[in-house]
């Protein structure tokens, strides 16, 4: 049974009349009146009695009015409910995101965002694991200098910079604007190796510095506290330092050369972006206006 036709039908037997259905519809009175005899052909009996001045339904017609107008009325309303969800957040929203990114700035963007859109349940979990959004779960990830991928696509909300950074009674080397190599006592990273060389821009110079580790760390967050402890020199993402550095608590010797750090929210190409991925999308770039910095010449 055509389901337009069987639509038509209903539309006429409601309105008691094509003219009417027309006007209440906005489509064409003949239309409504072809797919209704369509309708009819199809079935092999007669629906509506058709009279120069009225219209009325065949014991046919009035039965299976009855039987399929309640139907196609709750499968209009459902797709009115698809479209209203489709443009609401709502639902279900999880997020995979690196240690840092997730301890220094999504608490508040996360408490915004629920205040926002009390009908989304996020959930954001940190983890610097690269994780596949589709077998893990996740609607979003988040990643840093993600590589190219066709699997996923997304925003980059962010451009960060790595600096090195130490406390403001650490000797800074004397040395390190004279174009030599200086050695510094750093704090490293557990997978960075021996042999590494910092090359910094600090306005119009250029440094190099060798650091030698006194202390190697897992974590992120673990070298920003040993350097704010005075341990050593570190190279650190601004994201995680400009606060100690506006305070005072860090001073800044110069900016790692190279690239900006790109910041990504990624989801899979295989899913469509709804309203509460787009929420959230909106949400993070708000939390970081203007945070596009320019790479070192």
């Amino acid at each position: 049974m055509d389901l337009q036709a069987l639509t038509d039908f209903n539309l006429v037997a409601v309105h008691g009349g094509f003219g009417r259905a027309s006007r209440a519809s906005g489509r064409a009175k003949a239309t409504l009146s072809r797919r209704v005899a369509e309708l009819e052909q199809s079935l092999g009996v007669r629906l509506i009695e058709r009279g120069s001045q009225s219209l009325r339904l065949t014991d046919e017609g009035r039965a299976l009015h009855e039987r399929t107008g309640g139907p196609l009325s709750e499968i209009a309303e459902a797709g009115e409910a698809v479209v209203l969800g489709a443009s609401t957040p709502r639902g279900r929203l999880r997020v995979s995101a690196p240690l840092v990114i997730a301890h220094v700035a999504l608490g508040r963007i996360a408490a915004r965002f629920a205040l926002a859109y009390p009908d989304v349940q996020l959930e954001i979990v940190a983890d610097d694991r690269v994780v596949d959004p589709v077998e893990d779960g996740f609607d979003l990830v988040i990643r840093i200098n993600p590589s190219p991928d066709e699997q996923l696509v997304g925003r980059r909300f962010l451009n960060d910079e790595r600096l090195v950074v130490a406390h403001p009674a650490h000797p800074r080397p004397k040395s390190a604007r004279d174009g030599d190599i200086a050695t510094v006592n750093a704090i490293l990273m557990s997978a960075m190796p021996a042999d590494v060389t910092w090359r910094l821009k600090d306005g119009d110079d250029d440094i190099s510095l060798q650091p030698r580790p006194i202390l190697r760390l897992s974590s992120l967050l673990m070298v920003r506290d040993a350097a704010l402890a005075g341990a050593g020199a570190a190279l650190l993402p601004r994201l995680l330092v400009e606060d100690d550095i506006a305070a005072g608590r860090l001073a800044c010797w110069g900016t790692q050369a190279g690239p900006p750090v790109e910041i990504w929210a990624l989801q899979s190409s295989r899913r469509l972006v709804g309203a509460k991925v787009r929420a959230f999308l909106d949400a993070v770039e708000r939390a970081f206006p203007g945070r596009v910095f320019v790479p070192p010449a």
